[in-house]
């Protein structure tokens, strides 16, 4: 259409490919395979394709090609060069696999990284814009990224590079434009999301900095289009002059803004990924993804026991054993007092033959391991901010809202070990626990305990700021999931007397 320009964004693909779960291998709407086939049906001579970041993290696909052939171009990059991205930019999750992982996928790209608020080795990551002319219009688009990567990010990931404020990057480059090549339209990607409800205001989540999008659009005049991130949302519409737009993590969907150039009237909308995925597109990694496979079916251990989580809701509610044995292998490899940790969305549990699929589906992240020194004050602190993650609705248990939107968070609820404690959830905030004990006896606030927890929680991840600045006492480097594939094949069989330690009560 001469008259019409469109804009298709992808965002937080997380590494998926092909369509099925790795998991159960069920199919579902999701994967570059299907997006291949969803955005040749939009594409025209007059689109840009863009990406928005998170795309080297997430799938086992993934994980098992940075355990097997770090070396090798990964297989989520060449799925995106097949897609033919015009521009791309990074998130948080492209640094989990290290330097050499981002800079390798960076390089084997057909097109430029646009992530111009991150700096590596003392230059940008990224050029400030970039300027196409397309229908008789000049566009300029540009890419930030939350600067709030340090906060969670391991040190050893992140050592060479220096992350700037994505508001104020986004706002000075705004400006920078404007005055320098007067474009018609410019277009953001920023990968993060709204830290506060865009239609109303209101703030979803404490305002630390992770997330500027609401504020991006409201405090940078002569921004158009705001790509965003992060968030696994589907948004799209009109605030303060901006268009913005975010779709669904995995591929699930993506991001159709069309700019009709007669009447500067620019629409956007959000496109449901159903379509059949692409034979061609899947063939370019099929070796890959066949390893990867086998690799996911090899037993690793056996147990009874039923580690199994078929009710996310139940497993968290009454403390699936599946957390109580990763407890038990983290307790035992740190010596800490206690040990916490969540049971991530979609994670499966363990069979009776325990497998690698079993595993990474999980323990999905590749988090190490943090060991604090904490008193009963502050482990007090921790477990009132983790018990708000329930509530009440009609008498009943329930999981609250804000966990659960704009994106569901429930890796911010933590189980412990180590400790017996009691959840009154129609009590207060702030005020539910009621009893706190180690080993039957009353904890108070001045005794001392180590917390052993991810590196994401230590960073204070999840809004839980207490435990940030408390002593480390110990840092491991290995992967959290490489440490408890060794114990069980170390171990083989799994046995233990299971722990029934936290109650959570209306």
């Amino acid at each position: 259409m001469e008259n019409r320009i469109r804009i298709l964004a992808t965002t937080d693909l997380h590494g998926y490919i092909y369509s099925h779960r790795y998991s159960d291998g069920v199919s579902v709407n999701q994967g570059t395979a299907r997006l291949k086939t969803a955005i040749d049906r939009f594409r025209d001579k007059n689109t840009i394709l863009v990406d928005n970041g998170d795309t080297l993290q997430g799938s086992s696909l993934q994980f098992w090609h940075f355990m097997n052939q770090a070396d090798e171009v990964a297989p989520i990059t060449i799925s995106m060069n097949a897609l033919e991205y015009d521009y791309i930019n990074v998130g948080n999750h492209d640094f989990d696999f290290g330097e050499d992982a981002l800079m390798k996928h960076l390089d084997s790209l057909d097109c430029p990284c646009l992530t111009s608020n991150v700096i590596y080795r003392g230059n940008p990551l990224g050029p400030s814009y970039a300027i196409r002319e397309i229908a008789g219009k000049k566009l300029a688009f540009f890419g930030v990224t939350t600067h709030y990567i340090t906060h969670w990010q391991k040190k050893k990931n992140i050592r060479h590079f220096h992350f700037k404020d994505a508001f104020q990057t986004a706002s000075k480059t705004v400006e920078m434009i404007r005055r320098l090549e007067k474009p018609d339209y410019i277009i953001c990607l920023y990968h993060g999301g709204f830290e506060r409800n865009p239609e109303t205001g209101i703030p979803n989540e404490e305002l630390t900095g992770e997330n500027q999008a609401y504020q991006m659009m409201k405090e940078i005049p002569g921004l158009d289009i705001l790509i965003t991130g992060h968030s696994h949302t589907d948004l799209c519409g009109s605030k303060f002059n901006t268009v913005y737009t975010q779709s669904k993590s995995n591929g699930e969907s993506f991001s159709c803004i069309d700019i009709y150039t007669d009447t500067n009237v620019i629409e956007p909308r959000i496109l449901t990924v159903d379509t059949p995925e692409d034979e061609t597109m899947m063939e370019l990694t099929e070796v890959a993804e066949k390893e990867c496979q086998d690799w996911l079916d090899t037993p690793i251990a056996h147990t009874e026991m039923n580690l199994k989580v078929d009710d996310p809701m139940q497993g968290r509610l009454y403390k699936s054993q599946a957390i109580t044995l990763m407890n038990k292998v983290i307790q035992e490899a740190t010596g800490a007092d206690i040990v916490a940790t969540p049971l991530f969305n979609n994670a499966s549990g363990f069979r009776k033959e325990i497998t690698m699929r079993d595993l990474v589906s999980t323990y999905v992240y590749q988090n190490t391991l943090v060991v604090k020194q904490i008193n009963g004050r502050i482990l007090r602190e921790y477990l009132e901010k983790d018990a708000e993650y329930w509530s009440i609705d009609q008498d009943q248990i329930i999981v609250s809202p804000k966990y659960l939107y704009p994106k569901p968070k429930h890796y911010n609820y933590d189980m412990a070990d180590g400790i017996e404690y009691t959840i009154t959830v129609s009590n207060d905030i702030g005020h539910r626990i009621t009893s706190l004990t180690r080993n039957g006896e009353p904890i108070t606030d001045d005794m001392e305990f180590t917390l052993c927890i991810s590196n994401y929680r230590a960073s204070g991840g999840g809004e839980f700021h207490m435990i940030r600045n408390t002593p480390t006492v110990m840092e491991l480097q290995t992967s959290i999931v490489e440490l408890l594939a060794i114990w069980m094949m170390n171990h083989q069989t799994i046995s233990f007397e299971p722990v029934h330690n936290i109650t959570v009560r209306r």
